[in-house]
């Protein structure tokens, strides 16, 4: 007597391949994004408790609060990186300089490799060629301490390198402002560099043409819990 044995035919098997591979096509490019932003949410919390630890060591040890008036122009980046764990100093701005010069600027207006948050322009050197600096985990640091006294000073971290992308404000590139021994995210209502300040274009907008457009992001993205989802 025979005995029948079931058994998929070659169809059937291809056929459920064909949907098991259109599932994962439709599920992969969301469970990425997913990982990827855990990933810089994780990066700038490590970033923001890095630079408070940092910013508190050296109002003790210097003795001095961190304001414009006591570190004015490029007098602060030679201090500030005794407190920070160094791969590699950069000077003011040897490891990223800039790409485009601008038609009618002198240098600070060159433009960097970094991108506004809704990627309608490039980010003007102004604001990183006062000091750079890789961490040992390798994120890296640029500061503004210009002349500009209502500028204060200002830290931006690309908390996963400048060799790794997107390189745009409010997704892998985030401002903090310096305060005696604060460090205060851009954005918050503590921040002096916000929107409707004496000071325009620090939002964190999906149609805004300012060009500091991002760097209002960094509070929101320490502060609204699906942030990292919702990057443009």
């Amino acid at each position: 007597m025979c005995m029948k044995i079931k058994a998929f035919t070659l169809a059937e098997v291809l056929i459920t391949l064909g949907i098991i591979g259109i599932v994962a096509a439709l599920t992969m490019p969301t469970l990425i994004n997913s990982t990827h932003g855990k990933e810089l949410d994780a990066a700038l919390k490590k970033a923001y408790s890095i630079l408070q630890q940092a910013i508190q060591r050296m109002t003790f040890e210097e003795g001095l609060e961190i304001t414009w008036d006591n570190y004015p122009n490029n007098t602060f980046a030679p201090v500030f990186k005794k407190y920070i764990r160094q791969l590699g100093a950069c000077g003011q701005k040897d490891c990223m300089s800039a790409d485009i010069a601008s038609e009618n600027g002198p240098v600070f207006n060159k433009v960097s490799k970094y991108r506004t948050y809704n990627k309608k322009d490039y980010v003007t050197l102004e604001w990183f060629n006062e000091g750079q600096a890789f961490l040992t985990d390798g994120m890296f640091i640029m500061i503004n301490n210009s002349d500009n006294r209502a500028l204060g000073i200002v830290i931006s971290v690309d908390v996963n390198g400048i060799n790794k992308g997107p390189n745009i404000w409010g997704h892998d590139l985030f401002s903090f402002e310096v305060n005696n021994d604060r460090v205060i995210p851009i954005g918050s209502p503590q921040s002096t560099l916000t929107p409707g300040s004496s000071w325009n274009g620090f939002e964190c907008s999906l149609t805004s043409s300012e060009r500091n457009n991002g760097m209002g992001c960094t509070y929101r993205a320490l502060t609204e819990k699906d942030y990292f989802k919702n990057l443009p």
